[in-house]
C-alpha cells in the first residue's frame, strides 16, 4: 500500500463564532468549557479532514487559557495538522477573539488535541503523512514528536508498578507537603 502525503493546509480549518450572553460563566466572561467544546469540534473537523474518516478525541494536552473571552467578540479558531503518528494526529489550535468594534484582537488560548481515525466498524485506521514545507512546520511537527515521547517516559516512570518515593524525597522539599507516613 503506497503512503499518501498531504500539505498541512490541505486539512486546516478556520471557525468563527460569535460570542453571546448564553455561553458566560458566573463571572460574565465566556465559559472555558464553552470554548472546550467548540475546540473538540474544530480538532474533530481539521482531523476528519486530513483522514477523510471519523475521528475521535484520544486526549487534550497543554489547555492553557491566557486572556478571558467577552460577550460580543468573534472568536475565530484555526487548527491545523502539527503532527501524525500511524493512526493518530496532533491538532494545533489557536483561538483568538476579536472585538468588533475596534478591530482589536487577543490569543485567549492554545491547546493539543490528539485525535485518532477509525474506519466504519471502529478501528482504528492508518493515516495520511504529512508533507512539512518550511522552518515552522517542521518545528511543530518535531516539538510534538518529542512532547509524545516525554509524555510516554513519563507514563512509565510513574507507573504504581515502576515508581519509587525514595528517590524523590528530595524533590518534595520544595514543595509545600509533609510525609506523614513511615515510608
Amino acid at each position: 500500500m503506497e503512503t499518501i502525503f498531504k500539505k498541512i493546509e490541505e486539512s486546516q480549518v478556520t471557525f468563527s463564532e460569535l460570542m453571546l450572553p448564553s455561553h458566560t460563566n458566573f463571572n460574565g466572561k465566556i465559559h472555558g468549557g464553552y470554548i472546550l467544546s467548540l475546540m473538540d469540534q474544530i480538532a474533530f473537523a481539521c482531523a476528519s479532514k486530513h483522514s477523510k474518516n471519523y475521528c475521535v478525541t484520544a486526549s487534550v494536552e497543554t489547555v492553557n487559557f491566557l486572556n478571558p473571552i467577552e460577550v460580543g467578540e468573534l472568536v475565530v479558531m484555526k487548527a491545523s495538522v502539527n503532527y501524525v503518528g500511524r493512526t493518530s494526529m496532533i491538532i494545533g489550535i489557536r483561538v483568538e477573539a476579536e472585538n468588533i468594534h475596534t478591530g482589536h484582537t487577543k490569543h485567549c488560548n492554545s491547546s493539543y488535541f490528539t485525535m485518532v481515525a477509525k474506519d466504519e466498524a471502529g478501528n482504528n485506521i492508518t493515516v495520511p503523512g504529512l508533507e512539512l514545507r518550511s522552518d515552522e512546520e517542521v518545528r511543530r511537527f518535531i516539538r510534538s514528536a518529542k512532547e509524545l515521547r516525554t509524555k510516554r517516559d513519563r507514563k512509565h516512570i510513574f507507573h504504581d508498578t515502576n515508581f519509587v518515593v525514595k528517590d524523590y524525597l528530595e524533590e518534595l522539599k520544595d514543595h509545600r507537603v509533609i510525609l506523614s507516613y513511615d515510608l
